[in-house]
This record gives C-alpha cells, sequence and structure tokens, in this order.
C-alpha cells in the first residue's frame, strides 16, 4: 500500500528551512543527481518511483535463480537418497577384510573380531574417533561432576534464564522505547566500568596464582594491562568527541524500538524460520554420513605390500561439494528471507495509513518471500555464498602468511570489495521487500537512492550497533553477578557457581544479541523507508522524520550534525 502524499504546504514546513522560500520550492529528492538542491518536479519522472506494493500487484521475479536453487535442493536430496539405498555394509567391517594372494583381492576373515587391526571398527559409525585412556578419564570427570550438584544447579539455571529471557527482553525494548536516552547514559559508563574491571581482576588474580606468573612474567602482564587500559581510554574519547551524535543514535533508537514493539510477532516469526532450516540440513547431514558408505573394498600395494582400504564411488566427491554448496546457500537465504521478513513487516506498518494488525503485515511479508520474491531472495543469498566463499579462500591464504607487497594489497583489495558488495546487498533486499522489484532493479534503486545518503546510512549502522552491544553487554553481566551470588547464597557449590554463572552470561547474551540484531535491522529499515518518503516528498510517519531529518544527507557534508528546522506538521 503507498503511503498518502502529504500537501505541500506540510512537506513545505518539514524540508523548507528558509521561510522567504517561494511556495513552488520542492523538497530535495535523494534520487537526483542533479546540483540544484530542489529541482524542478517535473525532473523526478526520470528517476524510478519507489512505494511500498502489496502481494496481488507483486510478479515473480528473479525466475532462474529459483529454478537453480531449487535444482540445488531436489539434486542434494535425491543423491542422498540414492546414497542411503546404495550403500556397502562391508564399509563397517574393513578391518576383518584381508589380501588373498590367490585372487589378488580381498577377502573376509569369518574368524577375525571386526574391531581387530585399529581399522575402522574401532569407530562404528565411521567418524574417525577411537577411544583410549584420555577418554575414560574425561568420562569419569563427567560422571563425578554429574553424580554432584553442579549439573543441576546449572540446569536449573540455564531453565530460569530461558524462563525470564523474554521479560528481559521485553523489558529492555520498553526502556529503549520509552527511555532510550537514559538507557544508554547509564549503560555506557557501566559498560567503561565492566571493561576496566575485568582487565584489573585478570591482573590480580594471574599475579596471585605461582603457575600464572611463571607461564606468564610481569612485564608481559604490565605491558598487555596497560595496552587494554589504553584500548579503553581510545573508546572513551572517541565518545567524549562524538557525544552529539550518540545523543541524536539514542533517539534513532528509540524510534526503531518503537516499531518493532508494533510487531512484535517477528519474536515469534524469526526463531521458527532457524528452526525450519535446522529441519532442512538434519536430512543433509544424515546423507552426508551415508555417501561415504558408497564404495568398495579394494586391494592397495605399498612398499610392495598390500593391504585392503576402504576406495569411495568416483560421485561421492561431487556429492560432498553440491550437499555442501546447498548448505552455504540455503543458510544464506535464510538470512536474506529473515530480513526480508523484517523489512517488509516494518515498511508495512511504516508506510500504513490505517490500524493493520501485526499478524497481518507479518503474514503478507512471509506470502512475498516465499512467493513472487522468493527468486530474488535466492539471488542475494546466491552473492552472500558467494562472498563467504571469496572471504574464507582469503583469509586461508592470510593464515598460510604467503610473503609479497602485492598478495597484501590484493588481500585488502579483495576485503573492500566485498565488504561493499555486503553493504549494497543488504540495503538492495530491503528494497525488495519494500517495492517487489527484481534484484537488480533493487539494487539500483538502493544505489540512487543511497548515494547521496552514504555517510547517514553508515552513521544509523555503526553507532547504534556499538551502543546496542555495550548494553546487552551491561544487562547480561548484571544477571550474571545475580545468578552467581543467588547459587552462592543457596547452595554449596563453591567456586563451581562461577561457572553457572558464566553459562547464563553466555545465553543470556545470545538471546540478547537476537534481539539487538533484529532491533538494528528494524532501524536499518526505518531508515529506508524515511529516505523514501524524503525523495517522495511525503511525510508517513511524523514522529519518524522529526528524528531522523537531523541525519547528514550527503557524502559531501561533514559528519559533524547539522542544525536543522524543528518538525512543522
Amino acid at each position: 500500500m503507498a503511503a498518502t502524499t502529504t500537501n505541500d504546504s506540510e512537506s513545505s514546513n518539514l524540508y523548507d528551512h528558509n521561510p522567504s522560500s517561494s511556495s513552488s520550492t520542492q523538497t530535495q529528492p535523494l534520487l537526483s543527481s542533479s546540483p540544484d538542491p530542489y529541482p524542478d518536479s517535473s525532473d523526478q519522472t526520470q528517476f524510478l518511483q519507489i512505494s511500498y506494493k502489496n502481494a496481488p500487484n507483486r510478479p515473480f521475479k528473479d525466475i532462474p535463480f529459483l529454478i537453480l536453487f531449487t535444482l540445488f535442493s531436489l539434486l542434494a536430496f535425491a543423491f542422498g537418497f540414492f546414497s542411503i539405498a546404495n550403500k556397502n555394509n562391508n564399509y563397517d567391517s574393513i578391518s576383518s577384510y584381508y589380501y588373498n594372494s590367490t585372487s589378488s583381492s580381498c577377502a573376509k576373515n569369518s574368524t577375525s573380531s571386526i574391531t581387530d587391526g585399529g581399522g575402522v571398527g574401532d569407530d562404528p559409525l565411521g567418524f574417525g574417533f577411537a577411544r583410549d585412556v584420555d577418554d575414560d578419564r574425561n568420562l569419569g570427570l563427567l560422571l563425578f561432576l554429574g553424580s554432584g550438584h553442579f549439573v543441576k544447579g546449572l540446569v536449573w539455571a540455564l531453565v530460569v534464564t530461558v524462563l525470564l529471557s523474554g521479560p528481559i527482553v521485553w523489558g529492555l525494548l520498553l526502556l529503549l522505547k520509552r527511555y532510550s536516552k537514559q538507557v544508554v547514559y547509564v549503560a555506557v559508563p557501566l559498560a567503561i566500568g565492566i571493561m576496566v574491571g575485568v582487565n584489573v581482576y585478570w591482573f590480580v588474580a594471574c599475579t596471585v596464582r605461582d603457575t600464572c606468573c611463571e607461564v606468564f612474567p610481569l612485564g608481559y602482564r604490565v605491558l598487555v594491562l596497560v595496552f587494554v587500559f589504553v584500548v579503553i581510554g581510545i573508546v572513551v574519547w572517541v565518545l567524549v568527541v562524538s557525544w552529539d551524535r550518540v545523543e541524536l543514535t539514542t533517539r534513532v533508537m528509540g524510534v526503531g524500538a518503537d516499531a518493532l514493539s508494533r510487531n512484535l510477532g517477528l519474536f515469534g516469526v524469526l526463531p521458527v524460520l532457524a528452526v525450519g532450516l535446522v529441519v532442512y540440513y538434519v536430512p543433509i547431514v544424515v546423507f552426508l554420513v551415508f555417501a561415504r558408505m558408497n564404495g568398495k573394498i579394494v586391494a592397495k600395494e605399498e612398499s610392495g605390500e598390500y593391504y585392503c582400504v576402504w576406495k569411495r564411488d568416483s560421485w561421492v566427491p561431487a556429492y560432498y561439494a553440491l550437499a555442501i554448496l546447498t548448505m552455504l546457500w540455503t543458510a544464506a537465504v535464510a538470512l536474506e528471507t529473515k530480513a526480508y521478513v523484517i523489512t517488509g513487516t516494518v515498511a508495512q506498518w511504516y508506510f500504513s495509513k490505517d490500524d493493520e494488525t501485526a499478524r497481518r503485515r507479518i503474514r503478507s511479508s512471509l506470502r512475498n518471500a516465499f512467493g513472487p520474491s522468493f527468486g530474488t531472495v535466492c539471488f542475494s543469498g546466491l552473492l552472500i555464498c558467494v562472498v563467504w566463499i571469496i572471504r574464507a579462500t582469503v583469509d586461508c591464504a592470510r593464515r598460510e602468511d604467503i610473503p609479497g607487497f602485492f598478495n597484501a594489497v590484493l588481500r585488502c583489495f579483495v576485503n573492500t570489495f566485498l565488504s561493499a558488495i555486503d553493504f549494497l546487498n543488504k540495503f538492495t533486499i530491503n528494497f525488495a521487500a519494500i517495492t517487489g522489484e527484481a534484484f537488480c532493479t533493487s539494487a539500483r534503486m538502493t544505489y540512487e537512492l543511497l548515494k547521496r545518503n552514504l555517510l547517514s546510512a553508515v552513521f544509523v549502522e555503526t553507532i547504534s550497533s556499538r551502543l546496542l552491544i555495550g548494553i546487552i553487554l551491561v544487562v547480561s553481566s548484571i544477571y550474571a553477578v545475580a545468578v552467581c551470588a543467588i547459587t552462592n547464597a543457596a547452595s554449596d557449590l563453591g567456586i563451581y557457581s562461577y561457572y553457572v554463572g558464566l553459562s547464563t552470561l553466555l545465553l543470556l547474551l545470545v538471546v540478547l544479541g537476537f534481539f539487538a540484531h533484529v532491533l538494528n535491522s528494524v532501524i536499518d529499515t526505518v531508515y529506508v523507508c524515511y529516505a523514501i518518503d524524503r525523495d517522495r516528498g511525503d511525510v508517513s510517519k511524523p514522529d519518524v522524520h522529526e528524528v531522523y531529518v537531523n541525519l547528514p544527507i550527503s557524502r559531501s557534508q561533514r559528519s559533524s550534525l547539522i542544525s536543522r528546522a524543528p518538525l512543522n506538521v
């Protein structure tokens, strides 16, 4: 549903900072390449019109990539079922085979035990693990811990954390919605205090222990201590010199929290998508296990001696490559589907003029993601998958420490190029969710709309994410300290209470990290919707414009905030 255009006087009051300007002056469009900040409205016809499109009006886009993804999935499952039906049952009993010189082949020794010879029989599942004395000792340690109160206390702490994670997320969302400035003002000093405290704690703890002092001499400890304090000092200095930006970002976070609070159903849908990905992965993993059982036992000669080895069928390595690529592509598609659903849901709320329920908005976004735009989602996921593979290759080359100035420059260039692709692809899927256009058309819209707003996009993306990281770190740390105190008071676990607190800290960090990721996606979506509003001269959400109008909108502008006239609608 397209946003209803406000009247000329409202648009003029919102963006016109010169009260003496003529009535014909128009809002500066973001898609314009004209140096004139107020081009004539007739020139806007050369740009693509951007507006939200409902599902009935959306044709299927990027169908070849939809077909290609479907073909990859069907081949992965078809050959997987074939691997199960064609498996060789002798795979687990290779150690019972010997080389028969008479027949020049391997024959089974019926008197030999399956587990003799240290072959695959040591590991019936074929994963290459063998038990030894250390494994038995570790098993005994686990049984010892399991027989005490540690596991019971740990399980209870994790269960309570899971139950409380929902209210904690809900409370944090309400605080960010209504008191985002106060939350940041409290969380930032606490986060700095936590970093200082952890730095001092490890130094003192290592100093009082003889074993640590032997491994880590005093000079190195002091060097690390000073280095960490320097890093903390740099962080504090950056916060102080850019505090005006932090204040604006707190308002942006408040707007994003308000948008997310009106679409709480996303917290139920997104985990279901993750569970669906796991369900999709399970059979493929099983297929990979059975694929290695496709082959035969053959004789191999080495240094004049013959012995029996397992030889896989020639198609198995190709299937491994196909299955792994399919899993990577599916993971990328799941990520893009999540971004698509978030963007589509929030965009409907932003451009909607009626009281449409969040459930209908989410249902419409899911229908678009797995319907007309699924080919676009697959295209975007394919690009992400390629970026992952190239980046992994570059990281592998860096670990090999290949010398040469050219290699270093090439790695820097590749990483920069891949980061640019990630950035462009991120906003491209936003435009695809809003407009229903094909990937290439959405990418063109992304480039044209953001090339005059690249600084503000980075501004919104970076600062808000850093502040959210600090907030969730503070909340998780406070919760973990409370768990440790309660565990010490209510049980006799002693030092093991710290392990319980650490486990709950990690669990809550995962939950709050998911919340922060969703909130960041909502903030990005609201920014894109605001940019579309400016381009069209609309004001769909006045409270959003009141905050986002303070963001810098041009690459040529200084990164400092420019004072603007207040919203007047």
